[in-house]
């Protein structure tokens, strides 16, 4: 899906770590279901633990404190080729990837290209 590309994120520790979860937001462009236009990363594991009050999640698929950043960074890896789009962060983006794939691909390729002339 963004193959070539290269995305910098900040991931960020709360002072309660590793009770709660780190949050991780992408300083590059992206455009992707489960990224948030101001670059913040949507996936089960970067939510808070217990039970889902929107009832979208299970409590065993949010935040465990067994988590490592390696565990955290392989799950956005597979998120990002592999994106969740029945409970997205980006709407537009989720209803591209479902509707137009051709058209969501232009973007995510515009995404690395830019990524790549950062460089």
């Amino acid at each position: 899906m963004i193959d070539g590309g290269f995305f910098n994120a900040i991931m960020t520790f709360p002072d309660d770590y590793p009770n709660l979860p780190p949050t991780v937001q992408f300083t590059s462009e992206m455009w992707h279901p489960n990224v948030y236009s101001d670059g913040k990363v949507c996936i089960s594991i970067l939510h808070a633990p217990g039970d889902d009050p929107n009832g979208y999640e299970l409590a065993i698929e949010r935040w465990n404190p067994v988590h490592t950043v390696e565990s955290i960074m392989l799950s956005i890896i597979s998120m990002l080729s592999c994106p969740n789009d029945e409970s997205p962060a980006n709407v537009e983006a989720a209803k591209e990837w479902r509707d137009n794939r051709a058209e969501f691909r232009k973007k995510v390729s515009r995404c690395v290209r830019r990524s790549q002339e950062m460089l």
